[in-house]
């Protein structure tokens, strides 16, 4: 529990014996906290331990960054949701309603629409609105599958080019990341996502040349 030993300042003990709250991202993950890696520290100071699930904010997410589905959450069950998202579960009466389901169905290509104008603008990339959107934007790290999403990509385009006669629904796989400068194999991650869009988006070029064979589209990568 010693804050300098060694020759070191440790850090995380710094941090718990000056800070006020201590918490995991996950109930397991504060768990092991408590019980396992800074055991110490929570017999002696019960009080700061705590758990913060990783998570999202409705208000920040929804009411200010999806405004026309917040729009139209807030006309069908009213604003309590905002404050208190248990409401959401009264949406349930609509799973049916194909007015409500046709109006859900409209907002979310609406945006889909919002966000390929924006790609367009600022990264130079048409995208399909009508295609899957696949969207993978977190911290570029080894354990969060953009190495297994990546290859993915490349098994798919594989199989169109084996199996040319194949039907495949147009899919848009969109990256974002960011990644420590020293992160070595992260960096490598990233050149795989590089040098596989620009290859799909060689072969998507061609591919749509071809009026012989069903309509699709390669996967078209974007950072």
């Amino acid at each position: 529990m010693a804050i300098i030993y060694d020759g070191q300042v440790k850090m995380a003990h710094l941090a718990i014996a000056a800070g006020y709250s201590v918490n995991g991202v996950a109930r397991l993950h504060t768990e092991i906290l408590k019980k396992q890696e800074l055991k110490d520290f929570y017999e002696m100071m019960p009080e700061k331990f705590n758990n913060k699930t990783n998570g999202i904010t409705q208000r920040r997410f929804l009411a200010h960054g999806n405004q026309n589905l917040a729009a139209w959450i807030t006309d069908h069950i009213g604003p309590e949701w905002i404050t208190d998202l248990s409401q959401l579960s009264k949406l349930k009466v609509y799973a049916d309603d194909e007015k409500a389901l046709q109006e859900f169905m409209t907002i979310k290509f609406k945006n889909k629409e919002r966000l390929a104008k924006y790609i367009l603008e600022h990264n130079g990339v048409e995208v399909d609105p009508h295609s899957i959107f696949d969207i993978q934007v977190k911290r570029l790290h080894e354990y969060k599958r953009q190495l297994l999403n990546i290859l993915h990509v490349i098994y798919l385009y594989n199989q169109i080019k084996t199996h040319p006669e194949m039907e495949f629904y147009p899919r848009t796989f969109i990256f974002g990341a960011k990644a420590s400068a020293a992160y070595e194999r992260a960096k490598k991650i990233h050149q795989a996502d590089q040098l596989s869009g620009r290859c799909c988006k060689q072969r998507s070029s061609y591919q749509r040349q071809d009026q012989s064979c069903i309509h699709r589209e390669l996967p078209c990568i974007q950072r």
